[in-house]
């Protein structure tokens, strides 16, 4: 087994079992739906859980695109453990343990979306900080590197728009109150989130 191998093992189980919340949330949700008393969805929380399945992914092809700075190491495991169980941890506020008890889920986001969005920023920022120290530590393939330097034109100022767009409005999701304001930046987050996915690759 290799040492990326090792640590990927770690960082999929978790990022799974996020998910797996996200999902069971979903789930759970839908049931009450068709019950004698539905609750009210709404859009607030399932685009919360939609941005945060997203970010999860984005999270899982960041670490393979780094997998060969990857070392198995304790504060490499620690590190992982801290990102990830912070994103379980947010996944995990998404939708309410007992959804019976909230008919409105409008008001179970008003109460947990500020501890999620903070979440998905702190671990975002953790990522980015974490790259920086592997590239330092352990400096990328020359032919990983010569790409990384490369500017592919409109690629590159997409990404690098969309990932700027998407720290701006994490922020400014912690501050604005208005449900309708919240709908749209999240919306727009997931759309930011899925255009940065196809065109990494590329930039």
């Amino acid at each position: 087994m290799s040492s990326f191998e090792l640590v990927f093992a770690v960082y999929g189980l978790l990022l799974g079992l996020a998910i797996a919340e996200v999902l069971g949330g979903f789930a759970r949700a839908l049931k009450l739906k068709r019950n004698a008393k539905p609750v009210k969805i709404g859009w607030l929380t399932p685009l919360l859980g939609i941005l945060v399945i997203l970010d999860l992914t984005s999270f899982w092809v960041l670490a393979w695109d780094a997998q060969a700075q990857i070392g198995a190491n304790y504060p490499t495991l620690l590190g992982v453990l801290a990102m990830v169980g912070i994103y379980y941890l947010a996944a995990s506020l998404i939708f309410p343990d007992q959804p019976e008890e909230w008919p409105d889920f409008n008001d179970w986001y008003d109460k947990q979306n500020r501890m999620v969005i903070g979440g998905l920023l702190t671990a975002n920022v953790m990522s980015w900080i974490g790259i920086a120290v592997l590239d330092t530590v352990s400096p990328p393939s020359a032919a990983k590197a010569a790409a990384a330097e490369a500017f592919n034109g409109a690629w590159t100022v997409i990404y690098m728009v969309s990932g700027i767009a998407i720290l701006v409005l994490l922020m400014a999701l912690l501050k604005v109150k208005s449900r309708a304001w919240n709908i749209a930046m999240l919306a727009t987050l997931i759309a930011l989130f899925f255009i940065s996915g196809i065109v990494e690759p590329y930039a």
